[in-house]
């Protein structure tokens, strides 16, 4: 129990990291919507949605999923707010896979490095941490509304396949939770086992 419940942390933490993320991108970029909002900040109260960031992760973890998954309230942003219009939603879409990425490589380096030294479960809960941003991260990759794949395939792509792509995402997030919870269930049910598979082999490349 007290596994999953670190297991939930983490993901709350670590989805919170990726929305700030987005954010910071943005603002970088010319847009102070997220900075207006007061959505810079680490506060969990101003990220955390109940279903995203803890519901579904602590079903997730209970029933033992290949895969975890979690989600923030969004962190907004004007597109047309940012200096760079070609490439700008596209730095912005990535820079929150990034922080996760990130995260696992640097909990892989600390898990190693810890299991040299015999601290064993400190091993085990760096270990924890770079499964779970490894999911977040490579998840959020796929190139599937609204996930942040599909916002940077958007975004580098020419000006009238990226409206078309726009359009599409419009539609799909007008569905709001219901075609979130769709896209899930295909996901599960057609591509977690790979995925999980995926998730695997990246993770003892990392942490050995």
């Amino acid at each position: 129990m007290e596994t999953a419940i670190f297991t939930v942390i983490v993901l709350i933490v670590s989805v919170i990291l990726h929305e700030v993320a987005h954010g910071y991108a943005a603002n970088a970029l010319g847009d102070p919507t997220a900075k207006l909002e007061g959505r810079l900040s680490l506060n969990p109260v101003r990220h955390v949605d109940p279903i995203g960031s803890v519901l579904l992760p602590a079903i997730l973890v209970l029933s033992q999923s290949s895969f975890l998954f979690g989600w923030a309230k969004p962190v907004p942003y004007n597109p047309y707010n940012l200096r760079n219009q070609r490439w700008g939603e596209a730095i912005v879409g990535i820079a929150g896979v990034a922080t996760n990425l990130f995260l696992a490589v640097l909990f892989a380096l600390v898990a190693r490095a810890t299991l040299a030294a015999g601290m064993f479960e400190f091993a085990q809960l760096a270990s924890l941490v770079v499964l779970v941003n490894l999911s977040l991260g490579l998840f959020n990759l796929l190139p599937i509304p609204p996930l942040d794949g599909f916002t940077v395939l958007r975004g580098i792509l020419p000006y009238k396949m990226s409206m078309g792509f726009r359009e599409l995402e419009d539609r799909i997030q007008q569905g709001g939770i219901l075609s979130l919870i769709i896209i899930l269930f295909l996901f599960s049910y057609f591509l977690s086992k790979p995925f999980g598979a995926l998730i695997l082999y990246v993770f003892n490349v990392l942490v050995g």
